[in-house]
């Protein structure tokens, strides 16, 4: 597991690792009050929960941006682990429970389902330490695929990445859902929000709108 801290304006520290065999972004965003949310703890669960101790970061939410295996395979250890709850969309809810739909099946990995705590919606705001964390709905590489707004850090899951976008070619998955989703980031979220991806390095709205070939055209939403 790589580990990378990084400090953020507005004193929220944000660690990203690397996780897994799809090499999934996970990531810790820890408030100066000592909370702690954990986006996307696809694998590895006990050394996350390592750095969290280490930290001595009480961890507020576990946060998932969608449903598939690569995001979801450490969750239920997690929160076993920090008892915290386990939060996903209601549209994606059902993927915890089926291999087919999550893809692990494909994989091969065996899974054992896991319920939910918490059913997020479009607009949804969790208190976390000082701030707060916004819920964005965007539907396109899972029906309810969800990116979280904390201070100026997009965690988007696999919608958006640098100069790309998620997959859209795996059961419930739609291109003109994703490209909307899409669009409606880009008409709420200034150029200077940094996007924290499920996949590869971190961008910006500012480059994806400059150099993101899969945007071309692309209308924003309001």
């Amino acid at each position: 597991m790589n580990v990378q801290p990084s400090m953020d304006p507005g004193n929220m520290e944000v660690t990203g690792m690397t996780v897994g065999l799809l090499d999934t972004r996970c990531y810790i965003a820890a408030d100066a009050s000592g909370e702690a949310v954990v986006i996307d703890p696809g694998a590895d669960a006990p050394e996350i929960f390592k750095i969290l101790k280490s930290r001595a970061w009480k961890t507020r939410y576990i946060l998932l941006t969608h449903g598939h295996y690569d995001h979801i395979g450490g969750a239920a250890d997690l929160r076993q682990a920090c008892g915290a709850p386990l939060c996903i969309h209601e549209k994606d809810a059902v993927m915890l429970e089926d291999g087919t739909q999550n893809l692990s099946s494909l994989l091969g990995i065996p899974y054992s389902p896991v319920n939910p705590d918490r059913l997020l919606r479009d607009g949804d705001e969790l208190a976390f330490g000082g701030s707060r964390i916004r819920v964005f709905h965007t539907p396109g590489h899972t029906p309810g695929s969800c990116a979280f707004l904390i201070l100026d850090r997009l965690f988007a899951g696999d919608t958006l990445f640098r100069e790309s976008v998620g997959r859209t070619d795996f059961p419930g998955s739609s291109y003109p859902a994703l490209r909307k989703s899409i669009g409606m980031l880009l008409s709420k979220l200034t150029d200077e929000i940094r996007v924290m991806p499920g996949h590869g390095p971190e961008t910006t709205i500012g480059h994806e709108r400059r150099h993101n070939p899969f945007l071309d055209g692309i209308k924003t939403w309001i």
